[in-house]
């Protein structure tokens, strides 16, 4: 009787290659789902420090800033960014709330990155 050689058929070999195929492919789009989140992450993260700055220059001038809306650039990490800081009343006429609104600085692709809000009171 004679005995086939050992090794794995064709078909075999097409299955696992196409197993292999799948495990990469999801993997590759785990990898740029990941590298898409911590690009989004490191953006927020500098439209962060931009509101953070608006409203410290705010608080420096020692005074209750008036009320309305003001815009303008930020530029932090190579990065630009439109700061609109709007300053509305309170109840209270000597507090006032701070809103400092980030978008991102590119038009073709403009939406909101941070609100960050607070209460500036009278010095």
């Amino acid at each position: 009787m004679k005995r086939g050689l050992g090794g794995f058929t064709l078909i075999e070999i097409l299955v696992a290659l196409a197993v292999v195929a799948v495990a990469l492919a999801a993997g590759s789009q785990a990898t740029t789902a990941l590298m898409r989140g911590a690009e989004r992450q490191g953006e927020v993260w500098l439209a962060q420090l931009c509101a953070e700055n608006a409203l410290t220059q705010l608080r420096l001038q020692r005074q209750l800033p008036p009320t309305g809306d003001s815009s303008s650039d930020c530029e932090q990490g190579g990065r630009r960014f439109e700061v609109t800081v709007s300053v509305s009343p309170t109840p209270n006429p000597n507090f006032r709330r701070v809103d400092a609104l980030v978008d991102t600085g590119e038009d073709n692709r403009r939406y909101r990155l941070v609100n960050l809000s607070t209460i500036q009171g009278r010095y």
